[in-house]
């Protein structure tokens, strides 16, 4: 090796770095702990007036106790776990998990809200987001729906192999098993909730409030738009929702292409074998009556309570007066 030769190795040698693992001259003279701290995620105050919701939120943020406890907390004690939050191209930042915490602070006129801050991308965000949310305690069958296909889709964009049709086939990585364990569901019940992101609002809200049970809305689901909106002004009209059994048969039907507006009447008309007659209540003239949150199941158990404890008082009296 001649003498210019020697010198271009040192030259090589010298400029080369040793890659320690520390993102920073400090971090050399730091300690572990101190180490471990430095590297945590930094909770920052953040103006209300920069944070947006996450696009297609499939979360409702309800007025309901749930958010009045909240409220009471934030006033009493701040916010107490940090929202997440990632930086928007132009300014500001999107709201990935907080959106009740959001709503809370507004209303309580607050300016800013501990936030952490992290650059991801649109796959990591939406699964980071469902998967936040669905640790919440009352979750509505709509949400699951949307927040199940939304994570679906975003496992699919990364390259995960995953079927949005069919629950029978499984795969070598099982993604409605994974999204499944978020929501304690099986891959079946997923790709059955995903299903019902097929209906038309007004029936999946009639999902949502419980008048049409998970089952039949899939057999539902696969019903043509106009198809749903026909049966949606039958049940609405007559009040009646069809069991497992009827929605199987408009189901077929549909397929077959024989699913009149007659034909669904005639169906829907049928007494089913465990129909029972109910005294029909308009909702709102109860809902003074209850806290906000309450089930129509919830109030039809309280109503039942109350009617058995006035009988009773009406026995009482009866018997007082038969003593005198």
């Amino acid at each position: 090796m001649n003498a210019e030769t020697a010198e271009r190795e040192m030259m090589k040698l010298k400029n080369q770095t040793v890659d320690l693992g520390l993102t920073g001259y400090d971090e050399l003279f730091m300690s572990g702990q101190e180490r471990a701290d430095s590297r945590k995620p930094k909770v920052e105050e953040i103006p209300l007036a920069e944070l947006t919701p996450f696009k297609k939120h499939p979360f409702k943020v309800k007025n309901d106790a749930e958010m009045a406890d909240l409220m009471k907390s934030i006033a009493d004690a701040g916010v107490l776990s940090p929202a997440l939050a990632r930086p928007k191209e132009g300014g500001g930042y999107e709201l990935i998990s907080g959106h009740r915490r959001l709503a809370a602070c507004k209303t309580l006129g607050m300016d800013t809200m501990p936030v952490i801050v992290r650059r991801l991308t649109d796959e990591e965000a939406i699964i980071t987001m469902v998967d936040s949310n669905l640790q919440r305690e009352h979750i509505l069958p709509s949400e699951k729906a949307f927040a199940y296909k939304m994570k679906m889709e975003a496992l699919k964009s990364q390259g995960k192999r995953t079927d949005l049709t069919s629950y029978q086939v499984g795969t070598k990585f099982d993604a409605a098993s994974e999204i499944g364990k978020g929501g304690n569901d099986s891959r079946i019940q997923v790709f059955r909730y995903i299903r019902l992101t097929n209906l038309i609002p007004e029936i999946l809200q009639m999902v949502d409030d419980g008048r049409i049970a998970l089952t039949p809305a899939v057999e539902l689901s696969y019903l043509q738009p106009s198809e749903q909106e026909a049966l949606f002004s039958i049940m609405d009209c007559d009040e009646v929702t069809p069991s497992l059994s009827q929605a199987q048969r408009l189901r077929r039907m549909s397929e077959n292409q024989t699913l009149t507006d007659t034909a669904a009447m005639q169906l829907m008309s049928e007494v089913k074998g465990n129909q029972v007659e109910y005294v029909k209540v308009p909702a709102d003239s109860l809902r003074s009556y209850f806290r906000p949150d309450t089930s129509m199941k919830q109030m039809t158990e309280t109503l039942v309570k109350a009617m058995e404890f006035y009988n009773k008082h009406l026995e009482r009296q009866r018997r007082e007066r038969d003593a005198r």
